[in-house]
């Protein structure tokens, strides 16, 4: 009989490790949550135009790495291979833009897929935390999108990441350094791939991880240089927001990012633990992806951070997360009667907010204790046909070994009071 694997580049999350990536997504969720953003979530696939047009034709995402499919009606759509166009989408689509209240502030949560050669920290299919601010052209607004991200990972316990930051400058500046790189990438020796996407989108070469690449862009001239004035104020306004704020970060001239709609700010998170792939997370403002898409001129400006990467660099720092056990109550019960009565009580705490779990199967005393023991439970509720005839329960202390008679009509609000 055929046993089936996960599909290759993915991966199952299982307890107790699953434990972790909530801890993490919630940590990430919790300053959005604490500045106004809402939460969104999108379908998992969307029309293939949308990326191709939002992410952009040149980059490796949509040519190669989209999973594109046609369904049975004849509909050409992609598994989404990131957030931002979807979730622009979505805002323009239900008019959020129009409420009057913007920038409209929105954060998500959720999996996402590119056929890329699966290595540690690079998988098919990963997770993501994001957030956009749609509507607004504010430093104030990029500034703290990179402030919340850093709270985010320092909540986590991280500390060796780095915050890298740069300028793509817009539609009055980019012209002017895009002729320039384009002259400098043509006088080099690459391959005809990367000469054509030299001539489509020459921001996307200086992206090129392969050494030999690298090496010949050493004296490629850098978009700072081309900056029109009003993007530099721009982009000071944004490091001088962040440096009050004490948040540190390095000016990286060659920070392009790999996706076409980025414009002014463009911001990575990276961290020394992850080898090659060092990027934990990134994002930048968008001003024009909201036209590209077929919408009005909407600046905004997002993030998405990786559960898995950030997963690795906790591993990395070796920060283990105080996660609570899952289960504080654990019942024994030993004979029918027994069973009865205490799955009952196990309803009644539950339904008080105590996290209980029940021994199922009808294991013996010395079976049901090791499982107690495994569930992390601070507590166990032990009783017998003896108990039960004096209206009591064993409540065993798993930490300090005491075990105690509790009346059966005062275990809940014991246990909330010893929890408590």
């Amino acid at each position: 009989m055929t046993t089936f694997q996960a599909p290759k580049g993915t991966y199952d999350l299982l307890p107790p490790d699953s434990a972790t990536y909530l801890a993490v997504r919630e940590a990430i969720a919790a300053p959005l949550r604490n500045s106004g953003y809402g939460y969104i979530e999108t379908p998992g696939f969307e029309d293939v135009e949308l990326f191709a047009r939002g992410v952009g034709e040149s980059t490796d995402i949509v040519t190669k790495e989209m999973y594109a499919f046609e369904t049975k009606g004849g509909d050409r759509l992609a598994l989404r291979p990131e957030g931002t166009a979807s979730v622009l989408r979505a805002a323009l689509e239900a008019n959020l833009h129009k409420a009057g209240n913007l920038p409209v502030k929105l954060w998500y949560s959720g999996s996402y897929y590119r056929y890329e050669r699966p290595q540690k920290g690079r998988y098919r299919h990963f997770s993501q935390v994001g957030a956009e601010a749609i509507g607004a052209e504010d430093p104030a607004l990029d500034a703290e999108l990179i402030i919340l991200a850093d709270q985010a990972y320092r909540s986590l316990g991280l500390r060796n990441f780095r915050i890298l930051l740069n300028s793509l400058g817009d539609k009055e500046c980019r012209p002017v350094y895009r002729a320039a790189l384009q002259d400098f990438l043509r006088g080099l020796d690459l391959d005809e791939d990367t000469l054509r996407r030299a001539e489509i989108n020459p921001l996307r070469v200086l992206d090129d991880k392969r050494e030999a690449v690298q090496r010949q862009l050493a004296d490629a001239p850098l978009l700072r240089d081309h900056l029109c004035d009003a993007c530099k104020a721009y982009h000071e306004e944004v490091r001088e927001l962040i440096t009050a704020a004490g948040v540190a970060f390095e000016d990286d001239p060659k920070l392009v990012r790999g996706l076409d709609y980025y414009t002014r700010t463009t911001f990575e998170f990276v961290h020394g633990g992850l080898g090659s792939q060092s990027a934990v997370g990134g994002g930048g403002r968008y001003d024009g992806l909201s036209e590209m898409i077929g919408g009005p001129a909407l600046p905004s400006v997002g993030w998405a951070l990786g559960v898995d990467r950030t997963v690795l660099a906790l591993q990395a720092e070796r920060v283990t997360l105080d996660i609570p056990a899952a289960t504080s109550v654990y019942a024994v019960p030993l004979g029918e009667e027994a069973r009865r009565v205490l799955f009952g009580v196990v309803t009644e705490l539950r339904r008080a907010g105590v996290a209980a779990d029940f021994s199922f199967g009808g294991k013996g005393l010395k079976g049901a204790m090791k499982n107690a023991n495994r569930s992390g439970a601070r507590f166990a509720l032990v009783a017998g046909e003896r108990d039960l005839a004096e209206g009591t329960a064993q409540l065993k202390d798993m930490e300090s070994g005491e075990q105690v008679p509790v009346a059966l009509d005062a275990v809940v609000s014991t246990l909330r009071a010893r929890l408590a």
